[in-house]
């Protein structure tokens, strides 16, 4: 089917939906690279406007990537709930952003269409919201997840404390951790990016978390990040598992490039599940996302990248994790080429996937190839706490030494704690007071020695 607008006796033709979908998505290096952005802001315009005119009903008519060819439109497809899609089946686009910015429409509303909502109408809508609107939204939509805390609660801020290292070296993990857990970080999970994939390095990092935990009594959950068949294996020999991590696309044939399929995720969330590591009707999964993932591939079949980021989290949704991030400038220049487009991609990303009902967190970051900086990762951090987003990724010094790219430091968890007013999960706030690293009002007292003396007397690994 083709779209089409006319600007000032200037018809603007688009071939088909994923052409008007990628010609209306603001500019960024990723789209530019595949052949697919608009020619210049003329085109996007039109393109913009012809979107918003677009009728919700047509993304049920039209597939982006054939279900015949692609799991994840299949999930998509029976995903889609067509009760919850009723509230709003006679909106266009252009009115379902005037509806989602309604004082009228609250978290229950919200609520209630979000399995009526596919990721392709998230995307749409999105990509004729400015900013600001899109912070208004998310800040509306509440979505909270339980293992051993309560993360997403609004007006709170949780935070991974990601202690990274080199070779995985035990010491060097824990002295890592505890770096964080001194400037209060690590309610959202503990977790750890290994360097190897083997199975007994996986069991090692995740029993030294374990301890580490279980000796400080720490209210948070812990991680090691290695792809999703080496943490089953973990798991059957009863290895300490409290979430299972997968990174994942909106595409099966991306999907694939990460060695997983949606069987293979249904597998490692019956194998987490069947440890019975949390509170009743816990959460166990965590997936990590990013824009540029099914373009770098060669997975994207012609969709921009921002809507097969979306696609991303049909297949994360599937499975009620405890967390999901964006890891929005990790994959490089080539995809989002300076601190404008990442901050724009981390509102969206936030958005799209709070929209979806995902408990969405943000990595966020940058490489240093691209031209971006801290500053940058200051605007986006402010911008997200007062888009209620749900956690950010902290690490010693922003900088992380394994990875090598840049992300926040632990001392930017302070500043949305103690500047933004946004204190960690319940539990883990009232943790940090009963060791004596906060005050009353939550801020850091004078003698952050108070968790060092906790941990040696805990006998704990390397103190």
């Amino acid at each position: 089917m083709t779209y089409k607008t006319t600007i000032e006796q200037t018809v603007f033709r688009f071939d088909d939906l994923k052409t008007l979908l990628a010609k209306a998505t603001p500019e960024r290096s990723g789209d530019q690279l595949a052949g697919l952005a608009a020619e210049g802001p003329v085109e996007r315009l039109a393109a913009q406007m012809a979107l918003a005119d677009l009728p919700l009903t047509a993304f049920l008519g039209e597939e982006l990537i054939p279900a015949e060819d692609d799991e994840v439109s299949r999930l998509i497809i029976d995903q889609h709930d067509p009760a919850a899609f009723s509230l709003i089946s006679t909106l266009t686009v252009g009115e379902l952003r005037e509806w989602l910015l309604r004082p009228e429409t609250t978290q229950r509303q919200l609520e209630a269409v979000t399995w009526g909502l596919t990721p392709e109408m998230v995307a749409a809508v999105s990509k004729i919201m400015r900013l600001q609107d899109m912070i208004t939204v998310s800040a509306k939509r509440q979505v909270v997840t339980r293992f051993r805390n309560t993360i997403g609660l609004s007006g709170r801020l949780s935070t991974r404390n990601q202690p990274n290292h080199p070779t995985d070296d035990s010491r060097g993990i824990i002295a890592s951790a505890i770096d964080g857990l001194l400037m209060g970080s690590g309610d959202a999970v503990i977790g750890v990016n290994p360097a190897t994939d083997s199975t007994e390095d996986y069991i090692r990092i995740v029993s030294l978390l374990d301890e580490l935990r279980e000796k400080l009594a720490i209210p948070t959950q812990t991680c090691c990040l290695g792809h999703v068949t080496t943490a089953i294996e973990a798991i059957e020999r009863r290895a300490p598992v409290d979430l299972v991590f997968q990174s994942v696309a909106g595409s099966e044939k991306a999907n694939r490039g990460f060695g997983v399929d949606l069987a293979l995720l249904r597998e490692a969330h019956g194998a987490g599940r069947s440890l019975k590591r949390g509170l009743p009707g816990a959460s166990i999964m965590y997936f990590e996302t990013g824009q540029g993932a099914a373009l770098s591939s060669d997975a994207h079949f012609g969709v921009d990248q921002q809507t097969m980021e979306a696609r991303a989290y049909a297949v994360a949704r599937e499975f009620d994790p405890l967390l999901v991030n964006t890891v929005v400038g990790f994959i490089g220049p080539e995809y989002l080429f300076n601190g404008k487009q990442i901050i724009r991609a981390g509102i969206e990303d936030h958005f799209c996937g709070k929209l979806l009902g995902l408990p969405m967190g943000v990595d966020v970051c940058y490489t240093n190839h691209a031209d971006a900086d801290q500053e940058d990762m200051d605007t986006l951090l402010t911008l997200l706490c007062a888009a209620n987003v749900n956690f950010v990724i902290t690490v010693p010094g922003a900088d992380d030494i394994m990875l090598n790219y840049q992300s926040l430091s632990h001392h930017d968890a302070i500043y949305c704690r103690e500047t933004l007013k946004r204190p960690p999960a319940p539990e883990f706030e009232a943790w940090l007071a009963e060791i004596g690293l906060t005050d009353r009002d939550g801020r850091l007292r004078g003698m952050p020695a108070a968790l060092s003396h906790y941990v040696q007397d805990s006998l704990l690994i390397g103190a």
